[in-house]
């Protein structure tokens, strides 16, 4: 807790305080805990790896990603071989390691790591197509690195350069489409069945990522990619008790996160650094100066994006744990050099990421890269399905940039099927009339038959994305049709039917539906 502290105020990623603490832990530390298992270092990491990628795939949003995918899949492919040609020419050339060790560096240190850039981004807003391409960047170039990384670190010839890209290139499909069908049956699943406890719905969504990662190694895919598609499509198809499956998978990813920091730490012998202080920062120079920037303007050029962005992006291309487990592959592997490889890559990833992780704010003011502040903020919507009633209480926050800021309750223009039952304001619960005008900081309780579930939740985010006219000027939520007045005629008793046999669980429940239609009597 205390390094989580320090990092979010220091604005240095954490990764470098749990390194740190597995250092002090390790040889030529306090404690002096000697540990060289490298290949128990491996599993370890690729464990984490999955976790992470399922965390960063279940926060990823798709109507940012969408727009940048294919960008996001250029950088993460050509951009990932434009890097590795020039670094391993520079550690060939500059630092005098053979051309296998030098392209496993290359490749090794061609990965981002999203938990790193986002750890010192979280206080500047940036526009969407940016976050975007980042993180879909450093979801997708985990796959394509791996499988370069293991084709290089094999026992025998490397092979030809074509034959490797076409391994990638396969192995990418089969785990593409193994993460997506994955992704979309376990949503499906999730959606339709309603699972005996809420506390099972976080378990269920990270053991079906992980289940892609299974499946797309078993075969013969890329699991990674696998994992990262299936999160993704899980992330973004309105769950229930999302919240809830939100904050247990971000916590899931920081104990993986921690773990594994700890035990790279304790991997590594800091006096053997030394002599392989002065490469790692020479090839590290080039990677950040060189290398980087040219991957990001050359697989760039096709797409629109103004070239201040483009640096940004290239600064960002912060490196942090994906490197270091992957510098254990040719250790576990044998490769001659092996312990040199993984010293230059880690000491590379620690004064790199010490120089970029503090200054990526400042580039980013600099270049005056902002969010626009007037965006609507999306609703925070959480679902709770009542399987026996065939029906849904979602739970609606509007957040303080919600064009749902003065909008009353008939304007929503709800789907028949639905209704707003209960707001809370300002620590206060009060059943609304349908002149009630809504307020930034609200939250309401809105109850939907399950036909209409969907089109309420559309219908709920398109008002406060466009306002009380949304579907007539072109914002989403034109699924209305049909829809009634949902607090007028008969739609006030269908709310308080479903309310009232909700009513056994609080008492509260029951006096909001006394009160309401009591104040129904008396409206004119």
């Amino acid at each position: 807790m205390v390094a989580v502290r320090v990092s979010s105020r220091s604005g240095l990623p954490s990764l470098l305080l749990y390194l740190g603490i597995g250092i002090a832990l390790g040889q030529d530390g306090i404690f002096d805990v000697e540990f060289d298992n490298a290949e128990l270092t491996q599993v370890f990491g690729y464990a984490a790896l999955v976790v992470i990628l399922a965390e960063g795939g279940l926060g990823a949003k798709w109507k940012e990603v969408r727009p940048v995918l294919p960008a996001a899949a250029v950088i993460s492919t050509v951009g990932v071989g434009i890097s590795v040609a020039i670094t391993a020419s520079a550690a060939h050339y500059l630092v005098g390691l053979e051309w296998r060790q030098a392209l496993i560096i290359g490749a090794v240190v061609s990965s981002t790591d999203a938990a790193a850039v986002f750890s010192v981004l979280r206080r500047v807003p940036l526009p969407p197509r940016i976050t975007g391409v980042l993180e879909a960047e450093s979801g997708f170039n985990d796959a394509p690195v791996v499988i370069m990384v293991v084709a290089l670190s094999a026992v025998g010839p490397v092979e030809h350069w074509y034959v490797l890209v076409a391994e990638i290139a396969m192995e990418l499909a089969i785990g593409a489409a193994i993460g997506i069908a994955v992704g979309w049956l376990g949503s499906l699943g999730l959606r339709h069945v309603a699972l005996p406890a809420s506390g099972l719905y976080p378990i269920a969504v990270m053991a079906i990522a992980v289940s892609a990662y299974a499946a797309g190694a078993m075969a013969h895919g890329s699991g990674f990619l696998a994992v990262y598609l299936a999160a993704m499509i899980l992330g973004n198809s309105k769950l229930p008790h999302w919240p809830a499956t939100r904050g247990f998978a971000d916590g899931l990813g920081w104990l993986a996160q921690i773990g594994m920091f700890v035990l790279l730490g304790l991997l590594v012998t800091p006096h053997d650094l030394i002599d392989d202080f002065w490469p790692a920062v020479v090839v590290g120079l080039v990677l950040t100066m060189v290398a980087r920037p040219l991957s990001v303007f050359l697989s760039l050029a096709p797409f629109r994006m103004p070239a201040r962005e483009k640096v940004l992006m290239s600064w960002a291309g912060l490196r942090g744990a994906v490197p270091i487990v992957l510098a254990t592959i040719p250790m576990v592997s044998g490769v001659a050099g092996s312990t040199r490889i993984f010293n230059i890559v880690f000491v590379l990833v620690i004064v790199y990421t010490l120089i970029q992780g503090p200054t990526l704010p400042w580039v980013a003011n600099k270049l005056n890269i902002a969010d626009d502040p007037a965006e609507a903020d999306d609703l925070g919507v959480e679902s709770a399905p009542l399987e026996r009633l065939r029906g849904h209480l979602l739970s609606v926050a509007i957040p303080a940039k919600s064009k749902m800021h003065g909008v009353e309750v008939s304007e929503l223009r709800l789907p028949a099927g639905a209704a707003v039952t209960l707001v809370v304001r300002e620590d206060k619960s009060f059943v609304p009339s349908p002149s009630t005008v809504l307020r930034r900081g609200d939250e309401l309780l809105v109850v939907a038959t399950d036909p209409v579930r969907d089109r309420t939740e559309e219908r709920l985010r398109a008002v406060g994305e466009g306002g009380k006219l949304a579907g007539w000027l072109g914002t989403g939520g034109s699924s209305v049709s049909g829809a009634t007045a949902p607090h007028g005629g008969s739609a006030i008793p269908q709310a308080m039917k479903l309310t009232k046999k909700l009513g056994g669980t609080s008492a509260g429940a029951n006096g909001s539906s006394r009160r309401n239609r009591s104040g129904t009597r008396t409206r004119p």
